[in-house]
């Protein structure tokens, strides 16, 4: 896997519709090194913390709600930041990323605790209906999202976090990604406890591990990668969802073990899905947003045809 990785890393720096060349960076001249330093390795940057990040967050939501097919695009949470920001471009039209990320991070928090809610209440025999209810969940944040925009006169605006784009990504306007760096080591120190999280509330309670309280930390650490990643490059569905299962059907559920390794897959998968949409229709590029959603969900519907034999 590292070696796919690496590999990974390097197409995607090479690949562009402007060729890097080589004699140029050796000896120091032209723009060669401008392309590289201001446009690639931003870029690279961007979609591995985006990668992990979304990963990580599907492990944590899938072991708080106990359900394997849950991600933040099946449980409401991208569709909720895009919410906040629309209202932060609202109410406050001048305001900053960092003004933009804490709406989206309030509503993203807030939206989850109700979808956790909601399922808590609810006893489902069939585990699917869990996302299903989440993607329905979902829809209706989305349409009052719309509606909202529509309303304030703000739907071109919104068009930037309908759908997960990196082709934006410059040096001076993706650094707040970095935030989920302390949010990958916050979740790795407690993924003793996440563990145990997902064995129920009542094993948890049982082994002395206060569930509410780890319960909202993993919930806000997930608002808060959401928030990032929304603000920086738009909403990616599915990636959540697809590397933890996969990591999982080999490698078990104990974080401890297998949090590098779902890490490393959302990176890679986040990777790959860019490079085939800069590939597909190359000099110009097909947003991630678009691919990995097609890929995301092909593999979606395996993973539940195979819960389901």
């Amino acid at each position: 896997m590292l070696a796919l990785f690496a590999m990974l890393c390097l197409a995607s720096v090479l690949v562009g519709a402007r060729q890097v060349a080589w004699a140029q960076l050796a000896s120091g001249t032209g723009d060669a090194w401008l392309t590289l330093t201001a446009s690639r390795l931003p870029r690279l940057a961007a979609l591995i913390l985006s990668g992990v990040g979304l990963a990580i967050c599907g492990v944590i939501l899938q072991h708080i709600v106990r359900n394997k097919f849950v991600e933040p695009a099946t449980s409401g949470g991208l569709d909720a930041a895009k919410l906040g920001i629309l209202v932060s471009l609202a109410w406050l039209a001048d305001a900053g990323p960092a003004t933009r990320m804490a709406f989206a991070l309030a509503f993203s928090f807030a939206a989850s605790l109700v979808y956790v809610a909601i399922i808590r209440r609810i006893h489902f025999r069939n585990t699917v209906l869990v996302p299903v209810i989440g993607l329905m969940y979902g829809g209706v944040l989305s349409a009052a999202a719309e509606f909202y925009a529509y309303r304030h006169n703000i739907l071109q605006s919104m068009q930037g976090w309908l759908m997960g784009d990196f082709s934006k990504v410059v040096q001076g306007n993706y650094e707040i990604i970095y935030l989920i760096l302390p949010i990958v080591v916050l979740t790795y120190l407690y993924a003793q406890r996440l563990t145990v999280l997902g064995m129920g509330e009542g094993m948890a309670r049982a082994l002395g591990l206060n569930y509410a309280a780890t319960a909202a930390l993993g919930l806000m650490l997930v608002a808060v990668t959401v928030a990032a990643t929304v603000i920086t490059v738009g909403a990616i569905p599915f990636v959540g969802l697809v590397v933890p299962n996969l990591v999982a059907l080999k490698y078990g559920d104990n974080l401890r073990r297998t949090l590098p390794l779902v890490a490393l897959g959302g990176a890679s998968l986040l990777l790959a899905c860019d490079i085939l949409g800069r590939l597909v229709i190359y000099p110009f590029e097909v947003p991630i947003g678009l691919t990995a959603g097609g890929i995301g969900g092909l593999l979606f519907l395996a993973l539940i045809w195979r819960s389901r034999r």
